[in-house]
């Protein structure tokens, strides 16, 4: 049977320091630029893993997280996809993008938010986390040859990682 896989991504450490903007243009702090920079090149080289496709938010924090595993990856920009509704994403939102990938992409990853994005990794295997970290990493294998059937298909938790996690 087939497989495809999902990397489900909380975006890095963003900044507060400008109060007065709005939460979906918040960017990057200076330790989420290099923890995003850091898990990008762990999840490559140590998790040895290929990406074929990005599935981001477009909130600011979340499309440049994103954009520093696209570097590692080199991800071409048309292999980037901006999906609206995964900013302040229910599950149903996280369920219907990913269902709408193209079924040429194997392995993809999908960079969303708090607290949807924990919400929907404990709704996929029996494994859970009681709060995805930022730039946090939850991996599955989903047994299907498209991803149209991702909600039905019977899914295998791979790995967990996060930046403080340290030794793995």
């Amino acid at each position: 049977m087939q497989t495809k896989s999902l990397l489900i991504v909380r975006h890095a450490k963003s900044s507060w320091a400008d109060l007065s903007q709005k939460d979906f243009d918040r960017p990057l702090n200076d330790r989420g630029k290099k923890d995003a920079a850091a898990m990008a090149k762990r999840v490559h080289k140590e998790k040895n893993v290929e990406l074929d496709a990005i599935l981001s938010s477009p909130a600011k924090r979340a499309i440049t997280t994103a954009k520093f595993f696209a570097e590692e990856f080199e991800i071409k920009k048309k292999n980037i996809i901006e999906w609206p509704q995964l900013y302040e994403a229910s599950t149903d939102n996280f369920y219907k993008a990913v269902s709408s990938l193209d079924d040429d992409y194997s392995v993809v990853a999908l960079f969303s938010h708090n607290p949807g994005i924990t919400a929907f990794v404990n709704d996929l295997t029996n494994t859970r986390i009681d709060d995805m970290p930022t730039c946090a990493v939850f991996a599955i294998h989903i047994k299907t040859g498209s991803w149209k059937d991702f909600e039905t298909a019977e899914k295998e938790f791979w790995f967990f990682d996060y930046p403080k996690n340290i030794g793995n």
